[in-house]
């Protein structure tokens, strides 16, 4: 079969990394001609906007309603944005409409990939698919009202164009037929790991990794992901001031950027951490399970809210992969994702996500333990054995 998704950002974005790079390689190594028209974060520094790798080919058509340099993000005024939506959904639409495909797939029912598809779907009569895999009108960041109006118009009515639909939580599976979407036409597929990316991680690289940050007797406490305000890097920072207190070799590891970088930077300094936490930034994809490998701990902070019980969180599935603990709350699927590979402590709580970490850090039995069930619960979540659940969406009568 010929499928073409439509992504509205790089497969080098977290989403891209942990989901759809991954499912859309798995699916050529099935016999399936996969086709991506994808938008980039950068587009004007990008070189080579047409490439194919591992069997799929990914032709990056247009500019990301954001931008984003090095470890920063920075947001288009609104006339900009205009611009760039305008002229990256009629270059999208273009791409789709000439493209050799037997259905149409969507990553994330944006507007800028959702006129595309329906355009597709009604000119060529091709059968629409749709992935979610967050609450886009809730995590968002906007700007303006009508931004937020637009976006959750888009992602509550495009399932009633859609042939199948496919979600990454239990969560956006109910919101979904409470929209009165057909409950048997939802296939639930968790995020996943890359068993190729996580699979050949150089021991001695991670020792050299080790030492140039200084990390010799240290315990490190890891979080990889986003540094944006609907993601708690502010709860991990309050938790770990008093882990920082307990235990005076207690380092912590931020790996990735975002709109917030500087702004966490700062809060660091005020809070009296600047010896203790260490800001990498936002690194190359094939270094990320490097930084894993370094962890004592991994830390998905979150409250519990919609954003949080929509989210299926890569870095679980990434710190499983790693063999690394991970202490997060019961909030959405967390619990059935982590079974024993990690510990759960009371959403919100600085205190309580601190003890857990610390509880982690100072029972090395106990941290063993995780670590083995986490090295045995990864092999469920390798994309190769997710696809086998996706591929059934395309099944549907």
């Amino acid at each position: 079969m010929k499928i073409t998704f439509l992504f509205t950002q790089s497969l080098e974005d977290p989403s891209g990394l942990g989901r759809y790079f991954p499912l859309a390689k798995e699916l050529a190594k099935l016999g399936h001609k996969v086709n991506v028209l994808a938008l980039h974060p950068n587009l004007s520094a990008l070189s080579q906007r047409r490439l194919e790798k591992d069997g799929v080919k990914v032709h990056y058509v247009g500019q990301m309603h954001v931008r984003k340099v090095g470890s920063h993000k920075t947001y288009f005024s609104t006339l900009g944005l205009l611009r760039v939506a305008l002229s990256s959904t009629l270059r999208m639409s273009i791409e789709v409409l000439l493209a050799e495909t037997d259905v149409i797939h969507l990553g994330k029912p944006h507007p800028i990939n959702g006129v595309a598809a329906l355009g597709t779907k009604f000119l060529r009569r091709k059968p629409l698919y749709l992935d979610c895999d967050e609450y886009e009108a809730a995590s968002n960041r906007f700007f303006g009202r009508w931004q937020k109006v637009l976006v959750a118009l888009f992602e509550d009515n495009l399932p009633k164009f859609a042939k199948g639909l496919t979600v990454n939580t239990h969560f956006l599976a109910g919101r979904i037929v409470a929209l009165g979407y057909p409950k048997e036409r939802i296939v639930y597929v968790p995020n996943g790991v890359d068993r190729d990316r996580f699979g050949c991680v150089d021991p001695q690289g991670v020792q050299r990794l080790r030492d140039s940050l200084g990390l010799g007797g240290k315990r490190v406490v890891l979080y990889v992901g986003s540094l944006t305000l609907n993601h708690p890097v502010g709860l991990l920072l309050d938790a770990f001031a008093i882990v920082s207190q307990r235990l005076k070799e207690a380092v912590l590891v931020l790996v990735g950027g975002g709109e917030d970088y500087d702004l966490i930077g700062t809060r660091v300094e005020e809070i009296g951490l600047k010896d203790k936490v260490i800001m990498v930034g936002r690194v190359e994809p094939n270094l990320v399970p490097y930084y894993f490998k370094l962890g004592d701990v991994s830390v998905d902070p979150v409250y519990d809210d919609v954003v949080a019980q929509a989210r299926s969180p890569i870095k679980l599935f990434e710190s499983m992969a790693s063999g690394v603990p991970v202490v997060t709350s019961d909030v959405g699927d967390r619990r059935e994702i982590l079974g024993q590979a990690g510990l759960l402590v009371t959403p919100g709580d600085a205190n309580a996500l601190a003890e857990g970490i610390l509880s982690v850090l100072r029972d090395e039995d106990r941290a063993k333990a995780m670590a083995e069930v986490a090295l045995e619960r990864r092999k469920q979540y390798y994309w190769d054995v997710l696809v086998k659940d996706f591929v059934r969406v395309y099944d549907l009568r």
